[in-house]
């Protein structure tokens, strides 16, 4: 693709996530939604292949279709309040509405399907910028609306997507559906932070970037499209062995590592309130832990039997000086969360 286009698309992309953060008015909000899905359209299809078209398709119909129902009930309010300010969200069926938009655009169950076939049909780096950048949007949408929204319906939302996002990922051979599933189960965790507060709700949705954004430079790095890739790790650079099994398990949410910050949050605020759903909560990370103990074991644990006959990897120059302040961050946090809460 030509540079500038590229430019051009991406600025795009920033310029409507903008928009939808710092925006007080619902069409000014979905005017930014529909700049950023039109420019990622471009970048998911620039590879000319069946499954890249079928990927910006399925994003499309999916996003669009959000993006509709976000108007609709943005316009519902409008006719029962007289107000079109995101703040003043009063209407039942609006709130509803805008609950199954906004969960459709973030992937949750049980709108997920679109999720693990889009990230499959793109690259790893588009993969990257649909799992971490174009959540943001939707996300300040719901922390604008977070006084409005249905508790009830956000807990339903958020334990389904956490079950489903850990039980579909066990089959799973592709990274990138692997990371798909994965962040279906962090979009669950971040529907119930809402539930709680604002402030682990931000860290809940920081830490969720960070580690994805870690792990997916990882894997585009050692061009790491399927688990067998995994074992090749070792050819290319050794010291990716550690940090991307430390990341994983930062994932999984291992007490000692970053990940775990924001479980131990929000199941911290839960169970005085809701002991039972605390408790499925907790069991739900478990198919998670799961898939991200198979992915560390194939990156760390587990040697090809014989000469690869795989692109030859250790032939190609690694950056890894580039994802060493992520990694940093998505693994050594943990001891600093009593002054991220003081601070968020």
């Amino acid at each position: 693709m030509n540079p500038a286009i590229i430019t051009l698309l991406l600025l795009s992309l920033g310029l409507g996530t903008t928009i939808t953060m710092t925006s007080s008015h619902w069409l000014l909000a979905w005017a930014g939604l529909e700049m950023n899905t039109l420019a990622i359209i471009p970048i998911i299809s620039k590879q000319h292949h069946p499954r890249a078209t079928e990927a910006a398709t399925k994003y499309f119909l999916v996003q669009a279709t959000a993006s509709a129902l976000i108007l609709l009930s943005s316009s519902m309010n409008a006719w029962k309040t007289g107000q079109w300010d995101i703040s003043q969200l009063s209407a039942p069926e609006a709130t509803i509405m805008l609950t199954l938009a906004l969960a459709m655009k973030l992937g949750l169950a049980p709108m997920h399907f679109w999720v693990p076939e889009v990230l499959q049909g793109s690259t790893l780096t588009t993969a990257m910028i649909i799992s971490t950048w174009q959540k943001l949007a939707p996300s300040a949408l719901l922390l604008l609306t977070i006084n409005s929204l249905n508790p009830t319906m956000l807990i339903s939302f958020g334990l389904l997507s956490t079950f489903l996002g850990g039980w579909l990922g066990l089959n799973q051979t592709q990274t990138r559906k692997i990371m798909a599933f994965s962040s279906i189960a962090h979009m669950g965790w971040l529907f119930m932070a809402l539930t709680i507060n604002p402030n682990i709700t931000l860290i809940t949705l920081t830490t969720y970037l960070l580690l994805t954004m870690t792990m997916f430079s990882l894997l585009t790095l050692t061009t790491s499209k399927t688990l067998l890739d995994l074992g090749t790790t070792p050819t290319l650079a050794p010291t990716l062995l550690t940090t991307a099994m430390l990341t994983l398990m930062s994932m999984g949410g291992v007490p000692p590592l970053t990940g775990f910050t924001p479980k131990w949050l929000i199941l911290t605020e839960l169970t005085p309130t809701l002991p039972t759903i605390s408790c499925l909560l907790a069991f739900s990370t478990l198919p998670s832990l799961f898939f991200y103990l198979r992915m560390s074991q194939m990156t760390t644990l587990t040697l090809p039997p014989k000469t690869t006959l795989m692109e030859h990897k250790w032939r190609f120059k690694t950056h890894i000086l580039a994802t060493t302040p992520t990694i940093i961050l998505s693994t050594l946090l943990l001891p600093i969360t009593p002054l991220i809460t003081n601070l968020s």
